[in-house]
């Protein structure tokens, strides 16, 4: 109890500094003698769309608390869900005071954003050239917030059914900061090392999934497999309810890549059209080697290919057409199949396959961009080795290993400290008992 009133007064305390200094100025919200600001650049088009994209992006995070809730046992289901529903609060608070700041602020030797933004001080009603010339700055900065939320969640898939809400908390609030801030910076920022470099992630498949994934796969390693495991069965309790939260996933995903595009025009149109070709030549080929492979076709297989699909085709889906996008959806399905696969003979206990389809995926589809980019499609992208660039090959390889070396570390680090400080893991007797009652003392189910 004494830590969450430290942890409230903490987040007060940073309210209110970010509240000095984010005092309103012309840029944020109108002049000081009540004209209204110059907001001539901005497109009502396009800012609609970006809108409705951010709403989109939003529904992604419940849709994955269902997602995950279904795989999990039934003593699980809520805790599961309250770890994907309580970063929308928590992230969106950081995001406001100092996230967005250290993410997309006036760089940093090309490392990490200024505080010049902090309390969203001069983010307002005009555009920023720098990233959404024809929205408001505001409007930008929302959209991202919702990456923000989703990519920690994703996270939880590695641990789930076995780590402290409290140590959860934590970890995400350091782990944004510390990790997402900093890549996103690099990948997205102006200045950013990795963005001068010439690195292409239209929509996150280095900055969302190989940082989530990779750390996935560092937080199921330290905190280790979850009690019985390869000796009970762990089935999913509701698949129902993970169809339901794959169809929401699916479904936020156009926001997610076509909204990147940050205008309503024919690229939004194209990314759409790519992002849903590459889920459902996932799901296709992941159903058929399942089938030949298991004897029998299954929904949980069905759901986890299109995902695997989205996830892969995510940083490509800004600069490939659709045959390039059916390519990179079927080497998804297969890829990640068999990620999922053989981690049983690696003995770690990712137990939502976080890593398997978001850190393989991201992984494949950075890859991916290297061999299928064309300026034909997104003249401001670059071509890639099969349109006479090979040199974009490697600067997507550089990408990754730089990324998934710091996230694998970072997110080490944070669990050993947190570990040492207030302990990861829930209690033999409260993991028997479940993350339901032991940490929320609450059911999922009454009768």
């Amino acid at each position: 109890m004494k830590r969450l009133i430290g942890f409230v007064v903490l987040l007060c305390v940073i309210a209110m500094t970010c509240t000095v200094f984010a005092e309103s100025t012309p840029e944020t919200v109108g002049a000081s003698n009540g004209q209204v600001v110059n907001t001539s650049k901005v497109d009502t088009g396009d800012t609609a769309w970006v809108l409705i994209s951010t709403a989109l992006v939003m529904l992604m995070t419940p849709g994955l608390a269902l997602f995950y809730g279904g795989m999990v046992r039934r003593k699980n289901v809520l805790g599961t869900i309250m770890q994907s529903f309580i970063t929308i609060a928590i992230i969106s608070v950081q995001w406001i005071l100092f996230g967005y700041s250290l993410s997309f602020g006036p760089d940093i030797n090309g490392i990490i954003g200024g505080l010049d933004w902090i309390g969203l001080k001069g983010v307002g009603l005009s555009p920023n050239p720098d990233y959404a010339a024809t929205v408001p700055h505001i409007a930008f900065m929302i959209y991202q917030a919702m990456f923000a939320v989703i990519t920690p969640a994703l996270i939880a898939g590695a641990f789930a059914e076995r780590m402290k809400f409290s140590a959860f908390l934590v970890f995400t609030i350091l782990w944004s900061t510390l990790v997402y801030d900093p890549v996103a910076h690099w990948v997205w920022g102006t200045g950013g090392w990795l963005k001068k470099m010439g690195t292409l992630d239209f929509a996150g498949g280095i900055v969302v999934h190989i940082t989530s994934g990779i750390s996935a796969l560092a937080a199921a390693l330290f905190i280790g497999r979850r009690k019985g495991y390869m000796r009970e069965p762990m089935q999913p309790h509701n698949l129902p309810m993970t169809v339901l939260g794959a169809g929401l996933l699916w479904f936020g995903w156009f926001g997610f890549n076509a909204g990147s595009t940050l205008s309503a025009g024919g690229l939004s149109a194209m990314t759409f059209v790519v992002t849903h070709t590459a889920a459902v030549s996932a799901t296709l080929i992941w159903v058929i080697i399942e089938w030949l492979h298991r004897g029998k076709p299954t929904m949980f297989g069905t759901v986890t290919g299109a995902i695997a699909g989205l996830a892969t085709i995510t940083p490509a889906s800004g600069f490939v057409g659709p045959m390039p996008a059916l390519v990179i959806g079927l080497f998804a399905g297969g890829v990640c199949y068999t990620a999922l696969n053989i981690k049983g003979k690696f003995g770690y206990d990712d137990s939502l396959d976080a890593f398997g389809v978001h850190g393989v995926g991201g992984t494949l589809g950075t890859i991916a961009v290297g061999f299928f980019a064309e300026k034909l499609i997104n003249p401001s992208g670059s071509d890639g080795l099969f349109f006479g660039n090979p040199n974009q090959l490697y600067i997507q390889g550089i990408s990754i290993i730089s990324v998934a070396v710091y996230s694998f570390l970072a997110t080490l680090i944070l669990f050993k400290l947190i570990d040492l400080v207030i302990g990861i893991r829930v209690s033999e007797e409260d993991e028997i008992a479940g993350l339901d009652i032991s940490q929320h003392e609450e059911s999922g189910y009454t009768l």
